[in-house]
C-alpha cells in the first residue's frame, strides 16, 4: 500500500501524518513549548524511594519526578567466576529489595520511556536504548535481536549474522524494520554512529551536574525520517522551506536512494487541509464514528479504560440477523484498528461488539481483530470473545493520546460532559428554601441569584414550583438572572 508521509512545520508547533492508501492512518504533534521528552536521557537524583510500591521517583529536571519501577533498575554484581554481570532489579530468581538498589540522593542515568500524562509524571528506566536508523543500541546488554515485522527466516538470519559481526564485544542491537536488505556497510556505518554517541553520553553523565539532560532525541520532523522513512513511502511532502532543504541535504549525504522522493509544497493553501487531513483530525476527536454499512462506533474515553461501542445503525443486511451482525463487526474491526491508531489509544480498552449467537462467527471475528493489529506497531493484547460479546485488550500507551494533547477538559463541566439539568437546579433550590423556612429566622421575602437559563425554565416550565416557593415564604421571590451564574450555581438573599 503506497504511503505518504505529509509534514507542516512551524515555528510553534509540528505535525506529521502518515497516510496509507489515501486515508490517514497516523497523527503526531510536537509544540516548541511541549516536547516529547521520550527517548531522552537524563542524569537524574533520586528523591524518594518507596519499597511498598517497589518504585522510586527521580528528578529530571521536569515539571514532575520521573516514576521509576523496581523491574527498569540496572543491577550489577559480581558472578561466581568473579566477572561483573548486568541486570534489571526484576529479572533475578528472587527479586531484590528495591533499597539495596538505589539510595535516596544517588546519581542515576535514566532514560524516558513515556511521557508525561494528565496528572503522573514520566515514566523512566535504567535499561538505556539509543535509536539509529537501522539498529537500536543497546549498551547494558549483550544481544542482538531482529524486529518481528521481518518475517522472513532466511533475512532474520543474515541480518542477525551481520551485526553480531560488526558489534563490538558485550553490547546488544535490535535490528529495526527498515534494515531489511541492508549492507554489512550500513550496518557499520549505524554501529559506529551508535557507539560514538553513547560515549558522549557517558561523557556528560560524568561532567553535569543533577538533573541534567545527557542525550535530547531528534525532533519529530527528522525522527519521522529515522523511523518512518521506508522503500513503500512514495513521498515525503513538506511545507517550510528551510526545513525542507536540511532535509533534502541530509538525505543527499546520508540515505541517497531517498532524497528524490521529498518534496516542498508551494501552495498559498494549508498543506493539511490541502491533503484533506484537517477534516480527518476533526473526525478523530468525534466520540461517534459512521462505518460505510450505515452502522457506527461510538469511543469514550476515561481516566480507566476506553470503550468502543459497535452498533448496527441504519444497516439492515440482505440475509440472516446473525450475518447482518457479523458483517457489521467485521467491518467494525478494521475501523476500530484504524481508529486506535489515528487516536494513538492506548491502556486498557473494552471493543462491545454486537451480540452474536454463533461460536464460529465470534471466533472469526476474534481473528479479524488479531490479524488487523498485526501491522499496528504498539504492543497489544487480545483476550477472545466473551459470550455477551466484549473484547478485553491493552495497548501500549507512550504519550497523550490525540484527544488529550488537542483539547483540556471542559471548565465549565470539569470533564463530566454533563451539568444538573435546570429541572434539577430548581428542585434544589425548592429544597433549600424549605431548609430556610424550617429555620428560627425564617425569611418573608428573597432575592433568588441563578443562570438566565434556570430562570427561564423556572418561568416558563415551572411556574407552579415558583408559586409553591413564595408560599413556603409567605412573601415574594424576586429573580436576579446573570450569566456570571453557572448553570449548577444559585444565590439566596433575604430581604
Amino acid at each position: 500500500m503506497a504511503k505518504q508521509i505529509i509534514i507542516n512545520h512551524a515555528r510553534h508547533e509540528i505535525r506529521v501524518a502518515l497516510v496509507e492508501g489515501g486515508v490517514v492512518s497516523e497523527l503526531f504533534y510536537e509544540r516548541e513549548k511541549k516536547k516529547s521528552v521520550v527517548g531522552n536521557i537524563y542524569k537524574g537524583k533520586v528523591l524518594k524511594v518507596l519499597p511498598g510500591m517497589e518504585s522510586a521517583f527521580v528528578d529530571i529536571g521536569l515539571e514532575k519526578a520521573g516514576f521509576l519501577y523496581v523491574d527498569d533498575i540496572r543491577v550489577i554484581d559480581s558472578n561466581e567466576n568473579g566477572e561483573t554481570e548486568e541486570h534489571t532489579g526484576g529479572r533475578r530468581k528472587v527479586r531484590q529489595d528495591i533499597n539495596s538498589l538505589i539510595k535516596e540522593g544517588q546519581d542515576i542515568m535514566v532514560q524516558v520511556s513515556k511521557g508525561p500524562i494528565g496528572t503522573k509524571g514520566a515514566r523512566i528506566t535504567c535499561n538505556i536504548t539509543l535509536p539509529g536508523r537501522n539498529l537500536v543500541f543497546m549498551p547494558h546488554v549483550n544481544n542482538v535481536g531482529v524486529s518481528r515485522q521481518i518475517r522472513d527466516d532466511k533475512e532474520r538470519i543474515r541480518l542477525r549474522k551481520i551485526v553480531s559481526n560488526v558489534k563490538p564485544e558485550g553490547t546488544g542491537f535490535i535490528v529495526r524494520t527498515v534494515a531489511a536488505g541492508r549492507s554489512e556497510e550500513e550496518f557499520k556505518h549505524d554501529v559506529s554512529y551508535l557507539i560514538s554517541t553513547w560515549e558522549n553520553v557517558e561523557k556528560k553523565f560524568k561532567t553535569y551536574r543533577s538533573p541534567a539532560v545527557v542525550y535530547e532525541d531528534l525532533n519529530l520532523t527528522f525522527r519521522t525520517i529515522r523511523d518512518m522513512l521506508s522503500p513503500d513511502v512514495e513521498a515525503l511532502v513538506i511545507d517550510d522551506a528551510h526545513e525542507y532543504e536540511k532535509i533534502k541535504n541530509y538525505l543527499t549525504s546520508y540515505l541517497p536512494r531517498y532524497s528524490s522522493m521529498v518534496k516542498q509544497f508551494t501552495r498559498k493553501t494549508g498543506i493539511f487541509d490541502y491533503f484533506g487531513i484537517t477534516q480527518e483530525i476533526d473526525k478523530a476527536l468525534s466520540r461517534k464514528v459512521w462505518l460505510k454499512s450505515g452502522g457506527s462506533l461510538i469511543i469514550d474515553q476515561t481516566e480507566a479504560l476506553t470503550a468502543v461501542d459497535v452498533n448496527t445503525g441504519s444497516f439492515i443486511g440482505k440475509k440472516s440477523h446473525e450475518d447482518t451482525i457479523r458483517t457489521t463487526n467485521l467491518e467494525a474491526v478494521i475501523e476500530i484498528v484504524h481508529q486506535l491508531k489515528l487516536r494513538d489509544i492506548g491502556g486498557i480498552i473494552i471493543i462491545d461488539f454486537i451480540d452474536m449467537e454463533l461460536v464460529e462467527n465470534r471466533q472469526t471475528v476474534y481473528q479479524c481483530l488479531k490479524d488487523e493489529l498485526k501491522r499496528d506497531k504498539a504492543r497489544t493484547k487480545v483476550l477472545p470473545i466473551s459470550e455477551i460479546g466484549l473484547v478485553e485488550m491493552t495497548r501500549k500507551r507512550n504519550r497523550e493520546n490525540l484527544g488529550r494533547y488537542l483539547r483540556s477538559a471542559c471548565h465549565y463541566c470539569d470533564g463530566t460532559a454533563r451539568i444538573r439539568s435546570p429541572a434539577t437546579m430548581i428542585y434544589d433550590i425548592y429544597r433549600e428554601i424549605i431548609r430556610l423556612t424550617n429555620s428560627p429566622y425564617a425569611p418573608h421575602s428573597l432575592l433568588l441569584g441563578l443562570h438566565p437559563d434556570v430562570a427561564d425554565y423556572l418561568e416558563n416550565e415551572e411556574m407552579e414550583t415558583y408559586r409553591s416557593m413564595e408560599r413556603l415564604v409567605k412573601g415574594s421571590i424576586s429573580l436576579q438572572t446573570s450569566d456570571r451564574y453557572h448553570h449548577e450555581q444559585y444565590e439566596l438573599f433575604e430581604l
